[in-house]
């Protein structure tokens, strides 16, 4: 294959660098910065897309964030591509600070009154959460009985109040990505545009001098 790395990683190191990428994760945001900056459409477009990613990283949809970010901004007719590059907004260093604050507002927003650790940690629920659903998938082959009381606790515990609980700061987040994103976009690509046409200016001077001085047939 043309795009096989030559170089397999073990599956320690792809994991390894899945929560801290080579050159860390400051060296990951100047890149992703860079690739929306030189992204074709216009700057509201872009910012749009930055909106639905920076948005989708305050929903409990881990695994679909790329799917829920391109969804969002196709019904915003913002850039797809700078949706996705924008969920990386969301990373090891950001989750557990979004979360606590999705959450936190959550609980708050739905009125609940439950101390979010009475049917155990936030670990627990998960934990508890992926053996119900593991044990309810092989029933259907055993013909155990099903169990969904750690789902149930998990979805009305975590799931559903982080889904609310994240609307409210994401759309704070995401706007606030958004207007600082238009100016920043919207300079970086007329200076851009000014690079590109001295070189272009360069070019045919260069060649018309060339044509000037080259003897005649």
């Amino acid at each position: 294959m043309v795009f096989k790395r030559r170089d397999r990683r073990p599956i320690w190191k792809i994991a390894t660098e899945a929560v801290w990428p080579r050159g860390g994760w400051g060296r990951a945001a100047r890149y992703v910065q860079h690739r929306l900056h030189r992204l074709p459409d216009p700057p509201a477009r872009i910012a749009r897309g930055i909106f639905a990613g920076v948005f989708t990283t305050f929903t409990p949809f881990y695994g679909l964030h790329f799917v829920v970010a391109a969804s969002l901004a196709f019904i915003m007719r913002g850039n797809l591509l700078a949706a996705i590059l924008a969920t990386f907004f969301g990373n090891p260093l950001t989750y557990l600070p979004i979360g606590i604050i999705s959450m936190k507002t959550g609980y708050w927003m739905l009125g609940l009154n439950k101390d979010p650790s009475l049917h155990g940690s936030l670990g627990r629920k998960f934990a508890e959460a992926g053996a119900d659903l593991w044990r309810n998938v092989e029933s259907i082959f055993t013909g155990a009985p099903t169990d969904w009381r750690g789902l149930s606790i998990f979805y009305h515990e975590v799931f559903f109040p982080y889904m609310i609980g994240g609307i409210l700061p994401g759309i704070i987040a995401a706007g606030i990505c958004y207007y600082l994103s238009v100016p920043v976009i919207r300079v970086y690509q007329n200076r851009r545009k000014g690079v590109l046409k001295a070189k272009l200016a360069a070019l045919k001077k260069k060649k018309k001098q060339a044509d000037g001085g080259a003897p005649p047939d």
